[in-house]
């Protein structure tokens, strides 16, 4: 398996990982009566499952997002390169029309 894919399928585990932590921690806190809600419905898990797959495409593409943007490469590109950093001075020639 690619290592992009890899890198791709363990992350949105985690994402769908934490929206579950996610739902369990709103279901137990009973925000907004969610508890109450939910279990006197007749679809009640329909929509924690729902409440959870949606929560968990959000959790999974920031968790995504966030490991791209923290990758670090082995060369950092901190350090100048070259060069003696002596400034150079440049006259520019008054040619042309004067305004």
């Amino acid at each position: 398996m690619p290592k992009i894919a890899r890198f791709y399928i363990l992350h949105c585990t985690i994402g769908f990982a934490l929206s579950a932590l996610f739902t369990i921690a709103l279901l137990w806190l009973n925000v907004a009566n969610l508890w109450h809600l939910i279990s006197t419905s007749d679809i009640g898990v329909m929509a924690v499952t729902v409440f959870w797959i949606l929560n968990g495409i959000v959790f999974a593409g920031v968790q995504c997002g966030v490991a791209i943007m923290l990758m670090t490469e082995k060369d950092d590109d901190d350090e100048p390169r070259g060069g003696r950093g002596v400034p150079v001075r440049v006259m520019a020639k008054s040619g042309g029309r004067a305004r």
